[in-house]
Parts: structure tokens; sequence; C-alpha cells
């Protein structure tokens, strides 16, 4: 596998070489979103009244408070192994990549045995119980996708890695395998076997255990320049090494902190979606699967600036950094024009694809088509532009503008839309948009003013 480093020539990333990296990282977020975009339509037929999707719905607002923290994890040992590398450093690159692979699989499994004891009590929180059926489907949907976190850690971490060494169609290509085994065991488990929401669960927690086991496989592979040696009883071999923890920590702890805390947030506001009709929270369900399909193109290029940046950044080119970041964040705004204006003009025929109840339909419709008009504006700052931060390890900022941005205009304007004004589930999506332009504003202001090149991680 070619070393891609920004040692090379005087344009550091020539225009093939960010294609190549970018290309597959799209080609992976697609099919990953349209396989959940599957997956709801598949559970949505489970009944009529629209409370398995709901379940899910409920149950993945919490798996991503989780499958977010892990991700951040992930993030961060990325940085650290991409600075590494562009310092020519493949010791210390490959000693960060253990210290992520062993970190977030321990912190996976105490995940894992909290929501195991607690799952009954955690749903509590978040539903009040007016629909049984719902309520049911959730604990159960919780409880069996719980065992996959471990090996989601894991799979994570290695994909990780694997993009801050440039490696993307490595990572495109364990993801497939996931999708399609997911998809697949869906199909089975679902309506054939009669299993429904819990079939659902079991095809994730097998499509996580198979993929982790071909990451593993893939990471010790001894001639990529990020790898992990095999153990062969090696004495002390999974020891913590407490330096480089900290280092991967710098960037991870901020980042998992913020997408955990902004992920909380999003659960409080699940509480207030709880309240609203069966119908109404499985338009939200639909909304959420619709609206993540969007922008796939602009988040595989903030996936990409991992590398690039943080190469460049741990090369000490900083002025490279700084013009690989705004063409970066042109392209993400380019990218993700298209589907914004697809979803603008035609929402109704996206909503028809994942078979969502007519009660639904008129608010979904609205939603979506609020959300596509915003988004072309919002999207960027708020995701894409921070994405550059984080990979120079400027995560301290980033994470205290999101916390704050979250608590006082998503969660509070999300109160106010609905109670105040009345405005239902479209109050919410409102609510959210807010959130993004004050985030957008605030690293559009750090961006410009350069003082995420200063930060140092390695």
């Amino acid at each position: 596998m070619r070393r891609w480093t920004p040692s090379e020539a005087e344009g550091a990333f020539s225009r093939k070489a960010l294609i190549a990296l970018i290309l597959p990282l799209i080609a992976e977020q697609f099919l990953a979103v349209l396989v959940g975009m599957a997956d709801t339509a598949m559970v949505s037929g489970v009944d009529a009244t629209g409370s398995a999707v709901a379940a899910v719905s409920t149950v993945d607002t919490l798996n991503l408070l989780f499958i977010n923290l892990f991700t951040a994890m992930s993030a961060g040992g990325a940085v650290v192994a991409a600075q590494y590398l562009g310092h020519r450093d493949q010791k210390n690159a490959c000693a960060a990549a253990k210290q992520l692979m062993l970190s977030t699989l321990l912190l996976s499994t105490l995940v894992t045995a909290v929501i195991t004891v607690f799952h009954r009590p955690i749903i509590n929180l978040m539903d009040d119980g007016h629909d049984l059926s719902t309520l049911n489907q959730s604990y159960t949907y919780l409880l069996i996708t719980a065992f996959s976190y471990p090996f989601l850690g894991v799979y994570n971490g290695g994909v990780g890695l694997l993009r801050a060494m440039g490696n993307s169609k490595a990572s495109m290509w364990t993801s497939i395998a996931m999708n399609v085994i997911n998809i697949g065991g869906n199909a089975l488990l679902i309506h054939p076997c009669g299993l429904g929401v819990a079939g659902a669960g079991i095809s994730t927690l097998l499509s996580r255990v198979i993929s982790a086991g071909i990451i593993l496989k893939v990471m010790f592979n001894d001639t990529m320049p990020i790898h992990l040696d095999p153990p062969r009883r090696r004495k002390g071999y999974f020891r913590l090494d407490a330096a480089m923890i900290r280092r991967i920590f710098r960037v991870g702890v901020p980042n998992g902190l913020e997408n955990s805390l902004f992920q909380v947030g999003k659960v409080l506001i699940m509480g207030i979606i709880t309240t609203f009709p069966t119908a109404l929270r499985a338009a939200n369900g639909i909304c959420n699967s619709i609206s993540s399909v969007v922008n796939i193109p602009g988040s595989a290029i903030g996936l990409a600036t991992i590398a690039v940046i943080g190469q460049l950044i741990g090369a000490g080119k900083k002025d490279e950094a700084r013009r690989y970041g705004k063409k970066l964040t042109a392209l993400m705004y380019l990218s993700i024009l298209p589907m914004n204006l697809i979803l603008l003009l035609m929402p109704e025929k996206a909503v028809a694809l994942l078979n969502l109840t007519p009660a639904g339909v008129p608010a979904a419709v609205t939603i979506l088509r609020l959300y596509a008009l915003l988004s072309i504006f919002t999207w960027v700052p708020s995701f894409g532009m921070p994405n550059i931060l984080r990979a120079a390890g400027d995560a301290r900022f980033t994470m205290a503008v999101s916390v704050a941005s979250m608590l006082v205009l998503r969660l509070g304007a999300s109160y106010l839309m609905v109670y105040g004004f009345g405005l239902s589930l479209l109050g919410v999506w409102i609510a959210m948009h807010l959130d993004w332009i004050a985030r957008g504003v605030c690293f559009i202001l750090r961006f410009i003013r350069g003082k995420w090149l200063d930060k140092k991680v390695i």
C-alpha cells in the first residue's frame, strides 16, 4: 500500500490523491446511510401503527450517544497517529494505534455492562410509556444492540486508523461487508423469521462481530505504515501506556464529551418527541434517516481531513494546512448542494420510499423541505469545519462551542418552540437549525483567526 504523507511534492496532496482518498469514503458513507434507510423501511412494515419504527428511532438516539463516544476516541487516536506519520515517526504511530484499540475496547465493554444492567430504567427516562408496544420493543432493541458495542468500538478504532493513513479503500470494503451482513440479516430475521425489532437488533450485532474480526485482520498487516503487532505471547502486550493514551485523550476526550453531551441533549429532546403521537414519532425517525443522506459527500470529505490536515500539521506545514482547509471546505459546499436541492424540490418522493404512515406524511414533508433549504448554508460550517480544527488538535474549542450551543439553543429552543409556540415536531427541527447557525459562526471565526494552527498534540 502506498504511504500517503505530506512530504511528497510541493503541492503536498495532489488532486488525484484527494480524489483517491475521498471517493471511497463517499461510497462508504452512502452505503451505510442507505442501509440504515432500508432497515427503517423494513422495520416500518412490522406493524401498521408505526410503534416498531418509533421504538428503533428512540433507541437509536441513545445508541448514537455511545457510537459517537467510540467514534470520538477513534478520531483522537487517528489524529495522533496521522500527526506522527506526518512527523515521520512510524514507531509511535503504531504505538498510538495499539493504545487506541485497547482503550476503546475497555471503554466499550464497560458501557455494555452498564446498559445491560440498566436498560429498562434508561428507556423509561426517554419514554413516558403511553404506548406499551413501543416501550417493550425499545427494551428489546436496546439490550440486543448494547452487546455489539465492544465489537463496534474495535471496528471504529480500526477504520479511524485506516483513514488516518489515507487507506480509505480498505475502510470502504470493510464497511461494505458489515452493511451487507446487516441488511441481509434484517431481510431474513425481521419478517420471514417473525422476530421484528429483535431481528433488527440481532442482525446489527452479528454484522458488528464479523466486521470487528475483519478490521483486526487488516490491522495486523505489518506492511501498512500504521499497524498492530501480533501479541505472540509477548509479555506486557496488553499494558496501557498512560503517556500515549493522554495524547489520544487530548483530542478524543473533548471530542467524546462534545459528541456525548451533544447526544445527551438529543436524548433529552427525544423525551419531548416521545410525548407526540406515534405517527409524529415515526415521522421524526423517517426525517432523520432521509436527512442523513443529503450531506453524505460532505461527511466523507470531513473524514478525509484527519489524514490531510493531521499529516500536514504533524509535518509542521501550517500554511499548507490552512490552504487545504479552505480547499476542503469549498469541496464540502459543492458536494452537498445537489442532494439538498433534490430534497428541497421532491420531499414527498423521499418520504414515500420509507412507508411512513399517512398521518405522519405532512409533517415529514414540511420538515424535510425546511431542512434541505437551511442545510445548504449551515451544515458545512457547523459540521465540516470543526473536523479541520480537530485534526489540528483544537478539540477543546469545538467541544465548548458545541456543548454551549446545544444546551442554550438546541435544547432550550426546543422547549420554547414546542411548549411556548406550539410548533410540535417542526419546532424541534427549527431549534436544531438555530443551533447549527450559532456553531457555524463560531467555527468560521476560529478558522479565520488561525489559533487552531498553534495547537500541539505530539
